[in-house]
């Protein structure tokens, strides 16, 4: 459930994330910013921190920079996760406020409480593109997916959009799958993001593309709509200043909305691909473009020299280009000097 789309519009998603820092307050005026933005979605993740990392394992280096060594990874996921009554009220909320809940699932168990929320799209993210299994068993929901493709070569995407395929080519009606370029940095470097792999996707695979950004800023959001994005995913906080391990790579509320609004300036700019002019242009036209205009009197009868001819605004007139057909022709009509001449002014000797 959620607004309504376009046929042409970007699914924008605005990618809460874990920037919630595990508190419900947080997450509900994440919702609202998110609407306020005018975002299509606001996404969360669904995790078990026990079954997602070992006790020993490391963070990541981006990880270590915001939030310190103070606690171990798995403290930290533990400290982030919502609970499934949390995801019931979130879902809630959403549907209450007109913008669709989506989650990223880590693992199967919580793959199937999102599925009997209702979540109507699956993500899944750059981390789980070779987990066979995880994938396998959201294209079994049988609901559109949305694939990130951080890190990953071309070959391992096709591996794992055939994985979906080989679910999905035993149904009648197949849901839609997007794929999404991603580069996995927080905050990625601008030089790395090569947004030519949309294409890239596009003609390999046949697909709807878009563009999970990790960039400081909007500008390559933006750009990629005006590539052929389908579909933007951008992470955002209510402030870059709260701690946690994403809010320094995020979006701030007011940010969001302009990006938003910029999206959706750049589709409407795209347009239709016909080379012609608006209708702001037709009338513009005649002001600045030319005509054959009279260099002096021409009285009627008279044969038309080059002389007789300048080239002038508005362009009113006899366009300039057909000056030659002109010469040689006789004037029907008394012409006064300055005056545009028109087809109907002429007569052919």
């Amino acid at each position: 459930m959620g607004r309504k789309l376009k046929a042409q519009s970007t699914l924008i998603i605005a990618e809460a994330g874990v920037n919630h820092n595990g508190s419900m307050d947080i997450a509900r005026k994440m919702v609202d910013a998110a609407v306020d933005a005018g975002a299509d979605a606001v996404k969360f993740q669904t995790f078990q921190a026990g079954k997602l990392v070992t006790t020993n394992a490391d963070k990541a280096r981006y990880q270590i920079e915001n939030t310190g060594t103070s606690e171990s990874l798995v403290e930290m996921l533990r400290r982030l996760e919502l609970s499934p009554n949390a995801h019931k009220d979130l879902f809630a909320y959403c549907r209450q406020e007109n913008i669709s809940f989506l989650s990223t699932p880590f693992e199967e168990e919580s793959v199937d409480m999102l599925d009997d929320l209702g979540m109507d799209i699956f993500k899944i993210p750059s981390g789980e593109i070779t987990n066979k299994s995880l994938v396998k068993h959201i294209a079994s929901k049988k609901k559109s997916i949305i694939l990130s493709t951080g890190m990953s070569y071309l070959g391992e995407v096709e591996k794992a959009i055939s994985w979906i395929y080989e679910i999905w080519n035993t149904m009648d009606t197949k849901p839609q799958l997007s794929v999404l370029h991603c580069v996995s940095g927080y905050p990625a470097r601008v030089e790395d993001i090569n947004l030519r792999a949309l294409k890239t996707m596009e003609m390999a695979f046949g697909l709807p593309v878009g563009y999970s950004d990790h960039t400081m800023g909007t500008e390559i959001a933006i750009a990629a709509v005006a590539m052929g994005a389908k579909v933007i995913e951008k992470h955002f906080t209510l402030d870059r200043d709260m701690k946690g391990p994403d809010h320094k790579a995020s979006l701030e509320p007011e940010e969001l909305e302009a990006m938003v609004t910029a999206i959706r300036n750049v589709e409407r700019a795209k347009g239709n691909g016909i080379k012609r002019p608006t209708k702001s242009e037709n009338d513009l036209k005649k002001s600045v473009r030319r005509s054959l205009v009279a260099a002096k009197e021409i009285k009627a009868g008279k044969t038309i020299f080059p002389g007789d001819i300048v080239i002038k605004r508005p362009g009113t007139g006899i366009p300039v280009e057909f000056k030659d057909n002109v010469v040689g022709m006789k004037s029907g009509s008394n012409i006064s000097v300055d005056s545009v001449i028109k087809w109907k002014d002429l007569k052919h000797a």
